[in-house]
């Protein structure tokens, strides 16, 4: 029998159902749901480490051993006292919390996972194997495997019975603001240009930390590597890790400028996942940091959660002893934070925000700026950085969420695009998810989920109730429409962008939340699909293939418009220019790169490069803080590196060679990952390159020669 004592004080733990929402009544329904927490469980107060307990002297998990150990009676009812000596106590603490939730809810869910063992003596090391695995998934989620159970059964069930997580909303246009590079006009909103809002946004740089997001492996573009590594371009080779770093590392040098205080450090946290933490932290050690200082970069790392094979949140096995497991998602990343003691510290050390990153969009780092412009001067405690969407396009979108009976529980959040259409079919005219004829885009911004997070705002939330757990949500592929049966096994997901749910919690009406729009060009072109799929989009029409040759395409495009608007003689490609190679359209050209080092805000690109012209075949790479460029006539391939304390004056420099071109790589062709994803290799054959190290003054004229002056 079942040690009443015992369960009576775990029932009201086992027993408790999530808060939750309701989905859109859809084959594949996603269905939302408050997190538990650590006050709901009494158990945990936060997500434990792989292995159990930092301190096992201090540790909850350690002291529930005793107390699992003083009574074994519902364990032993299903497995033998032989094959429960087998196991560690950390095994067995799991596994008897495993059991009792199943007998406590009357049924035997889970039997398949710790019944019929066979006796002692056989498959002794797979027991242990599996008994250590359970102990690990229960202590690596708050409230271990009842919790994560509990939560899934009511989520499974609300997505069978098809409900709705808008009922009691209505969605309305939040309140934002939109900036574009080229017009010189203030927003009617802020009263600010666009570079206005850069240099508001410089003048809290230095206070800053960085969360880059990156818990996933390049499988989806192709790539068995980290999507970290990929080269965002062929003509410097530097791949995103690098990219954001040096970005991160210019602000701080403009942070030092703006200061004056030389000693400010700007963190970056890399949020990783099983897969990809060895070869990031490679990535790093190989690239000397890629220049920052020795414990600038933190590493935190996300765990798996339990795959569920049907509507009973049974969990699935991969084998007899090992159980399924797929990764929870990237609202992980506020957890780990508050885990980590990270917020608690940045904001005992004077940081004023957080801004979040994802991992394959090179183009958003332009927003970085003029977005924390905004945030300082509206005072938002969250600001999502947005694009236009098109109405019906794949893409969330930032929406207020009125409350219809309660003003204290509306907020403003991302909605996926798949729940958008239902909850605004369901009010006001009844159209759904159509444009504004006046501007051919949907009224609701499309997230391009990069976020930056007032620091106190944000510790507030995180050591509040849920301690940075945010909703999450099933998103199960039913076999047929009894939406009894999956496809393959689903488990809970939780999203970055849902944060808005806690600051809500915790914070009220008084939680500040907005957005920040900028042009597509400007901001967003991800790196997320194989070149296969982005053919079959563009062959059914599609503009935005999201492929690592539109990426680049994007990226040379966008530097393009920022030569123009400085006043340089160039073509910049519009769509109808765009031409094919391995079936996705991309810029003729030219190839601009302007690197991090040479200028991150407009009142820069302005500064640094006066007058000139660019041919259409021409590619061109310029590199350093000290480098002004007037003049330029440039016919084919032109790279300037300068290092720092190198004040280099570029004028009238004339450049005629071969240049750069592309080659389209034969279909069936033996080439490496990063080649296939592409479709296509650059062949350098020609190019002026000018690398100046050594500090100093210098001057370089039409022919191309080095003057130094001092």
């Amino acid at each position: 029998m079942v040690n009443l004592t015992y369960a009576a004080q775990l029932l009201p733990l086992l027993l408790l159902s999530p808060t939750s929402t309701k989905s859109s009544a859809n084959k594949n329904s996603v269905v939302l749901a408050n997190g538990f927490s650590a006050t709901h469980l009494n158990l945990r107060p936060s997500f434990l480490p792989r292995g159990g307990s930092l301190d096992t002297k201090k540790s909850v998990l350690s002291s529930s051993n005793s107390a699992v150990e003083a009574d074994i009676g519902p364990a032993l009812e299903v497995i033998s006292q032989n094959n429960w000596d087998l196991l560690s106590d950390r095994g067995k603490a799991a596994l008897s919390r495993l059991i009792l939730y199943d007998m406590s809810n009357g049924n035997d869910g889970q039997k398949h996972v710790y019944g019929d063992w066979p006796e002692a003596g056989v498959e002794d090391e797979e027991k242990r194997m599996l008994a250590e695995q359970i102990a690990d998934l229960d202590g690596s989620y708050p409230g271990g495997l009842p919790a994560y159970l509990s939560k899934a059964k009511t989520l499974l069930k609300e997505s069978a019975d098809g409900t709705n997580p808008f009922e009691e909303f209505e969605a309305s246009v939040p309140e934002g603001e939109s900036l574009s590079f080229e017009e010189p006009n203030a927003n009617p909103h802020t009263g600010m240009t666009f570079t206005e809002a850069e240099q508001a946004g410089l003048t809290g740089i230095g206070d800053t930390v960085f969360v880059l997001v990156a818990g996933g492996l390049g499988e989806r573009l192709g790539y068995s590597g980290i999507k970290l590594s990929l080269e965002t371009n062929l003509c410097t080779n530097k791949c995103y890790l690098e990219v954001y770093a040096k970005y991160i590392q210019a602000m701080q040098r403009m942070a030092h400028l703006k200061t004056g205080k030389d000693h400010i450090r700007i963190p970056l946290v890399i949020m990783t996942s099983g897969g990809t933490d060895p070869l990031t932290r490679q990535l790093l050690k190989d690239n000397n940091n890629f220049g920052f200082d020795e414990g600038q970069v933190i590493i935190v790392k996300q765990d798996k959660v339990c795959a569920l094979k049907d509507g009973n949140a049974g969990l699935s096995m991969k084998s007899k002893w090992e159980i399924e497991t797929k990764p929870h998602g990237h609202g992980d990343v506020h957890h780990l934070l508050y885990r980590e003691g990270l917020v608690d510290k940045w904001y005992n050390e004077g940081k004023k925000h957080v801004i979040f990153l994802q991992d394959t969009n090179a183009l958003v780092i332009n927003s970085v700026l003029p977005t924390l412009g905004v945030s300082i001067a509206k005072g938002f405690h969250m600001n999502s950085i947005c694009i236009p969407r098109l109405a019906g396009e794949a893409a969330g979108a930032i929406a207020r969420l009125e409350h219809k009976t309660d003003p204290e529980k509306s907020l403003v959040i991302n909605v996926e695009y798949n729940q958008l259409d239902p909850l605004l079919s369901s009010q006001g005219d009844c159209k759904g998810d159509v444009a504004d004829p006046s501007t051919g885009y949907s009224p609701y911004p499309g997230n391009a989920n990069n976020i930056v997070i007032e620091m106190g705002a944000y510790a507030r939330t995180l050591n509040g109730e849920d301690q940075g757990v945010v909703i999450e949500f099933v998103n199960p592929k039913y076999k047929d429409e009894t939406r009894t049966e999956f496809k393959k096994p689903t488990r809970l997901e939780c999203m970055m962008q849902d944060i808005p749910k806690l600051f809500q919690k915790e914070m009220g009406s008084e939680a500040n939340i907005g957005f920040t729009m900028f042009d597509r060009w400007f901001t967003f072109s991800p790196a997320k699909n194989s070149l296969e799929a982005g053919v079959e989009d563009v062959g059914k029409g599609g503009t935005a293939p999201g492929t690592m040759s539109s990426a680049e395409s994007d990226k040379y495009i966008q530097n393009q418009r920022k030569l123009k608007f400085a006043g340089v003689d160039i073509n910049v490609t519009e769509e109808k220019d765009l031409v094919p190679i391995a079936g996705i359209p991309v810029t003729p050209g030219p190839r601009v790169i302007l690197c991090p080092g040479f200028a991150i805000t407009q009142k820069e690109v302005v500064e640094k490069i006066e007058g000139g012209k660019v041919t259409d075949r021409s590619t061109l790479v310029l590199e350093g803080e000290g480098l002004k460029v007037k003049n330029l006539d440039l016919d084919g391939a032109l790279v300037i590196r300068t290092g720092h304390d190198c004040d280099v004056t570029v004028d009238g420099l004339v450049v005629r060679n071969k240049g750069y071109d592309l080659s389209e790589v034969p279909e069936g062709s033996d080439v490496p990952e990063e080649v296939a994803i592409r479709g296509y290799t650059m062949n350098k054959n020609e190019a002026m390159e000018i690398i100046i190290t050594e500090p100093g003054k210098y001057h370089i004229g039409a022919d191309g020669e080095v003057k130094r002056l001092e």
